[in-house]
């Protein structure tokens, strides 16, 4: 086997264990912790602000913690390891897609704001910054959880690019970014009609 083969192999097993770590359905396993499915109750899904409405304040909180560590350890491993820096990049995509389409739940998931905010903390700290910095803006304004998260997902591809992302962390972040966007589609059509739950301290 070649050095280059060898190399493929690396990533092909990193990016399978990325994932499998990115499935791990951290809001739904806490929800169970206290006898509920979380899929079946607000909105259904399974990610921390769901978790916040209707369980309570630590637990939301966790299930961030959680979704963000799932997203940052991956990342952290390999950029720590002696794999090439640039796998780091796509390792942080799978461990997002595991998230999103997880192994566990059929394929289904989160929407993946706090997993890519654990791989973008690990990839691209100073684009974070930006973003949050916008996420902040928008909920201080109008309230909106969701509004927050899909404009600092559409800041993040051009916080990275400006910031002289590579051209690895510059096509995974306008992935990760799009779907982020995409799977608030539910959140889009509610917005715009004006019905939209928002956040309450």
């Amino acid at each position: 086997m070649t050095g280059d083969q060898a190399a493929i192999v690396a990533l092909l097993i990193v990016i399978g264990v990325a994932y499998l770590i990115g499935s791990i359905p951290t809001g739904l396993l806490l929800g169970k912790v206290y006898g509920i499915d979380v899929r079946n109750e607000g909105s259904g899904n399974i990610g921390a602000t769901n978790l916040y409405r209707t369980i309570g304040r630590k637990v939301g909180i966790i299930t961030l913690i959680g979704d963000c560590l799932k997203g940052m350890i991956p990342v952290v491993l390999v950029k720590f390891s002696a794999l090439p820096p640039e796998f780091a990049a796509w390792v942080g995509l799978a461990a997002f897609c595991g998230h999103v389409f997880s192994v566990f739940l059929r394929f289904k998931g989160g929407k993946g704001v706090a997993t890519a905010l654990g791989v973008f903390l690990a990839l691209a700290p100073l684009a974070v910054t930006i973003a949050v910095a916008v996420f902040a803006c928008m909920m201080f304004i109008w309230r909106y959880v969701s509004l927050g998260s899909i404009s600092a997902a559409a800041t993040m591809p051009l916080a990275v690019f400006f910031l002289g992302g590579s051209r690895a962390l510059t096509t995974v972040t306008i992935i990760i970014s799009l779907t982020v966007i995409v799977r608030h589609h539910e959140n889009i059509r509610r917005l715009l009609a004006g019905n939209e739950n928002k956040f309450k301290a």
